[in-house]
């Protein structure tokens, strides 16, 4: 009979007895220790099935298994630990139990050493060290065990300041490459995560020899309330890890998008007012924030007892109550923030300190106490208010806010904040938690004010030293995102919660106004920039309308760049900020010119051509060429186009030959991006072409200005990025576009090509495919909003479309939101008029059919 396949039989049994279990609800902390007991008999049966009872030889667990935890998937490390060189026939038992193992199913990880080979190499390697400290004797010679027990505990194997030193490195090392808030973070390494409940209790071991977290109430390292936190954290993080390893059948501790439904569901999470899925990853994020804020805690309690004698920190006097030490603020007494305005004057002094990076660990302990022990929101008394404003109007008052943030004083004091805390947002857009996300902006608003960020944001940075109260758009930066989670309009709730908050904290009723109006409007500015024609005058005055004068203007930009930065790293880039630029100065001139002087269409015609003109005549065009071809062009590609791209696209074309089509790509950034122009006699589905083969070149399509001559040639321009956000600059990569696009377009066959595969990430998402047409502001156009999942080919698929429905394309600007694709189109019917109700239905069916049965996963 095949033992080691009994064996995997067993495991696999075992794996599902521990599954039904779970979902009963019993303890995942006995749930871990019975799956290790389990192991352990399985070994220690087949120790002595092997015959290596009666060798020299110690069987020794080590790592997390020598902790006794084991979830379903982990790895099993264990340490032979020999006298010597091993004889054969001993050495042939060892090899043939290991083979067991691993055909038994199980992820071993070993390693065969002497006693001293063991201390060398712990010496040289702290996470050997730190394995060594977990060792548990499973078979085989007591003393042997009992030696290195010993060994390992001398003082110069890793003395504890020493011990303390590479922990804390090897920590920082590990947060330096994630955040606390990935949204696929990782359960073990991530900021908060395991390894950082870890790192508290090996330094510990090594400090007092204790075995166990709670060993450190006895020695008063830890009070009794912060140890039951930090289990409790544990449980929870063991909770998620051991459904990941029960769904995924595998090692896993990254909570992947493609999991975390299935470990909501598991953990009995259900879809309400906020995804399950949501919810469980708000209590995720929670979690980790309070082991973030109790590791920072107590490894600087570890710091000051291994490493104090040493490196004394200076003493600077605040006042009769606080004193600065070395970079941390002190209270100078435990019962300090018994008086609640003294937590909000903490905060004061960190601000009027630019010295004061953190809060020294005792007083940090006293403020969670006095945090935990509060029973009203710090708001409602007006002295904590008066300081609070204090705060906010101080030009370091974001610096104070942040650090409020950081340790749960932003919520004690505002009570909506703590809604928001953990609130994540399952899509692939929202790289951050909403308070997280919120904190981001507010850092980027202090950004701006800073020297060194001019190029990056050169309008920013003018604008954020000319608004009349900068603390406005704080508060309006705090509350922009507040509603979110409660259903409804986000913009809406937290626009009615701004003006409570500031009529409660005294402000005047015109900045009470404002920063409300900022709230309800913080997304106006973005969607206007990216997804409407602000190259259309009517676009920008309705804008400007909304807008009102120049202050909220200003305010409006000052947030909507800081509101997009803080999204995802990935979110700004040089195009959208050159949209919002244009869009800032074109409002501007509206509003400084007033609504009684409308923009003169024919006049910026004129003005286009004769600028164009004269640097064309410059560099030897014929004016008579010129007049011929510009007679062929309609006023709207004047209108869209400016002088220098005009004449860019004139030269061109009138010196290139018409056997085939021309293909431009622009040497310079149009609006941070690059320009690609296509001229061609029109033909069936040249958008969808163009999308397709840009489409396979991973290419991004941010702007499309379809336009066709009086007599059938295609003026097609486009704005086109890599991937990474980045103009397309390269000369072979430019000339491979060029070259497909050539090509492609001389086909006659319209058949799209086949497109690449839907992503990983984006199979856990569904996006319904949505289709709405706005009021048209010209006559003969139809304007359409298009929600999709973003799949590969969307836009090429689109444009197939409205070639089967016998559909104009005349422009198109296209916004990726993560796995949504927000779309915006200008069409007409091809006989030059806008779509009836009838033909709008039709082409809804049509995009709906389409996109929604092409993305099913």
């Amino acid at each position: 009979m095949n033992t080691a396949l009994t064996a995997k039989n067993a495991l696999k049994q075992q794996n599902q007895e521990l599954l039904e279990r779970f979902s009963a609800g019993e303890s995942v902390t006995a749930l871990v220790s019975q799956r290790c007991r389990f192991v352990d008999e399985l070994l220690i049966a087949q120790w002595q099935a092997h015959q290596l009872d009666t060798t020299p030889v110690a069987l020794i667990a080590v790592g997390g298994y020598g902790r006794g935890e084991l979830h379903p998937q982990s790895d099993v490390d264990l340490l032979f630990l020999i006298q010597g060189s091993l004889a054969p026939s001993d050495e042939a038992k060892l090899s043939q139990f290991i083979a067991f193992l691993w055909d038994a199913g199980l992820e071993v990880g070993h390693s065969v050493r002497t006693i001293d080979e063991t201390i060398a190499q712990g010496k040289a390697d702290i996470t050997i060290a730190t394995n060594l400290l977990e060792a548990r004797l499973l078979c085989g010679p007591q003393a042997m065990f009992n030696t290195l027990y010993d060994k390992v505990r001398e003082g110069d194997f890793w003395p504890a300041s020493d011990f303390f030193v590479a922990k804390r490195d090897e920590q920082v090392a590990r947060h330096a490459k994630a955040s606390a808030f990935d949204l696929e973070p990782n359960l073990k390494s991530c900021p908060g995560g395991l390894r950082d409940i870890q790192t508290i209790t090996w330094v510990a071991m090594r400090y007092f020899d204790a075995s166990c977290a709670e060993e450190l109430v006895a020695h008063g390292f830890l009070e009794q309330d912060e140890l039951e936190e930090l289990l409790e954290c544990q449980g929870y993080l063991w909770q998620l890890r051991f459904a990941l390893h029960l769904i995924s059948g595998r090692d896993e501790n990254r909570l992947l998008f493609d999991l975390q439904r299935q470990v909501a569901e598991l953990l009995g999470y259900k879809d309400e007012t906020q995804l399950a899925v949501e919810q469980m990853m708000k209590r995720y994020y929670r979690t980790v924030r309070r082991v973030m804020e109790l590791n920072q805690m107590l490894l600087q309690l570890f710091k000051r007892a291994t490493l104090g004698h040493t490196k004394e920190l200076e003493i600077q006097p605040i006042d009769e109550d606080y004193q600065r030490r070395g970079s941390f603020i002190e209270s100078l007494q435990a019962d300090l923030f018994d008086d609640p305005v003294e937590i909000m004057r903490l905060f004061l002094h960190t601000a009027r300190n630019s010295n004061i990076k953190g809060i020294y660990a005792p007083t940090l302990r006293s403020l969670r106490r006095a945090r935990r022990a509060q029973q009203t929101p710090l708001m409602d008394s007006e002295d904590c208010r008066k300081v609070f404003l204090e705060i906010l109007r101080h030009p370091r008052g974001i610096a104070s806010l942040s650090l409020m943030h950081r340790h749960g004083i932003l919520s004690a004091y505002l009570p909506a904040w703590r809604n928001i805390e953990g609130q994540m947002q399952f899509d692939l857009f929202h790289a951050y938690t909403v308070d997280e996300h919120t904190h981001r902006l507010l850092l980027n608003i202090d950004r701006f004010s800073q020297t060194e960020q001019k190029d990056e944001f050169p309008l920013g940075s003018i604008l954020i030293n000319q608004l009349p109260k900068k603390g406005l758009l704080v508060l309006a930066a705090i509350f922009h995102d507040i509603g979110k989670g409660r259903g409804g309009d986000h913009s809406k709730l937290g626009a009615v919660d701004a003006q409570e908050f500031c009529d409660l904290h005294g402000l005047n009723k015109h900045d009470g106004r404002l920063v409300s109006w900022l709230v309800e409007n913080h997304l106006v500015m973005s969607v206007t920039a990216q997804r409407r024609d602000i190259s259309d005058p009517d676009v920008v005055a309705e804008f400007a309308d909304r807008v009102r004068d120049a202050v909220h203007l200003s305010y409006l930009y000052c947030l909507t760049v800081a509101d997009i930065c803080a999204t995802n790293e990935k979110t700004w880039n040089n195009w959208k900020g050159s949209l919002l630029r244009d869009l800032y100065f074109s409002t501007q001139r509206v509003l400084a010119r007033g609504k009684e002087k409308p923009v003169d269409i024919r006049a910026r015609v004129r003005e286009h051509q004769g600028k164009a003109k004269k640097e064309l005549l410059r560099r030897g065009i014929k004016e008579k060429s010129l007049d011929t071809l510009w007679q062929r062009f309609k006023a709207d590609y004047f209108l869209r186009h400016q002088p220098n791209q005009v004449a860019w696209h004139a030269e061109a074309i009138l010196k290139h030959k018409h056997d085939e089509a021309l293909v431009l790509v622009s040497k310079h950034t149009t609006r941070g991006g690059t320009e690609l122009f296509v001229y061609s006699q029109d033909k069936p589905k040249l958008f969808a072409t163009v999308m397709a083969v840009l489409d396979n070149k991973n290419i991004n399509v941010h702007d499309a200005s379809i336009m066709t001559s009086k007599d059938g040639y295609a003026l097609d321009s486009f704005v086109i990025l890599e991937q990474d956000g980045s103009p397309v600059s390269q000369i072979s990569r430019i000339q491979g576009i060029k070259k497909a696009l050539v090509k492609a377009l001389s086909n006659d066959t319209a058949k799209l090509p086949k497109f690449k595969k839907l992503p990983r990430k984006m199979k856990p998402f569904r996006v319904p495919t949505q289709v709405s047409f706005l009021p048209a502001r010209k006559q003969g156009t139809s304007m359409m909003e298009l929600i999709a999942l973003d799949s590969p080919g969307l836009l090429a698929k689109v444009g197939d479309i409205f070639y089967r429905c016998k559909i104009t394309l005349l422009a198109a600007k296209i916004t990726t939101i993560g796995e949504r694709a927000e779309d915006f189109f200008m069409l007409q019917t091809q006989d030059g008029q806008q779509l009836n109700e009838t033909q709008q239905e039709a082409l809804s069916e049509a995009l709906v059919k389409a996109l929604d049965t092409q993305n099913q996963v």
